[in-house]
């Protein structure tokens, strides 16, 4: 894991460290110490930490005009004995409404499993982001199955093209623009 590095070619259009608005600003990061790990495994030192001992992540993109982040995760996604989605939601999504973002692409290929606890601060997450919304894009199919399992599928739009998008392929406003015309099309706008 300690090659898996977080995605870095829009770093000429945003960094989190250096955006005075960002839960990341000021954060210096080293190329050869490997300070974060899952369990025993390493992770490349490029990725936040937020608090928790089992995701990690990285603030790709964020337009403050439109009102949209877009966020890179890495690890197990663990409700269950962590309360991942509290520290998610406090410690990162919390700051980042504070300043008017209200849509949150999460892209979740590095994310190994997830364990589900009850569903409330992804309730809140939901009402929060009430004129937006969250997506979660190219999640592995039994981390869908998990967040179907829990209920989580009323509050984080998954699935279809979402599973399986190139994202990669795309600038950080292009990106939105396709999610944002798929959630429309879903949403019947």
């Amino acid at each position: 894991m300690h090659e898996i590095e977080p995605y870095y070619n829009w770093r000429d259009d945003y960094v989190a460290a250096d955006d005075e608005r960002s839960p990341f600003y000021g954060v210096v990061y080293s190329e050869f110490e490997f300070d974060k790990k899952i369990y025993n495994f390493l992770l490349h030192p490029q990725w936040d930490d937020f608090g928790s001992q089992t995701l990690y992540l990285k603030v790709l993109y964020v337009d403050y005009e439109k009102g949209y982040a877009i966020i890179e995760l890495i690890g197990e996604w663990n409700d269950a004995i962590y309360n991942d989605i509290m520290l998610l939601k406090r410690e990162v999504i919390d700051m980042l409404a504070a300043e008017g973002v209200d849509k949150f692409l999460l892209i979740g290929e590095n994310v190994l499993n997830f364990h589900g606890s009850d569903d409330s601060y992804y309730e809140e997450w939901y009402e929060d982001s009430s004129d937006g919304w969250i997506v979660a894009l190219n999640f592995r199919e039994h981390v869908i199955q998990e967040f179907k399992s829990h209920g989580i599928d009323y509050y984080i739009h998954f699935g279809g093209e979402l599973n399986s998008f190139p994202w990669r392929t795309l600038k950080p406003k292009q990106l939105y623009h396709h999610v944002q015309e798929r959630i429309d099309k879903r949403l019947g706008m």
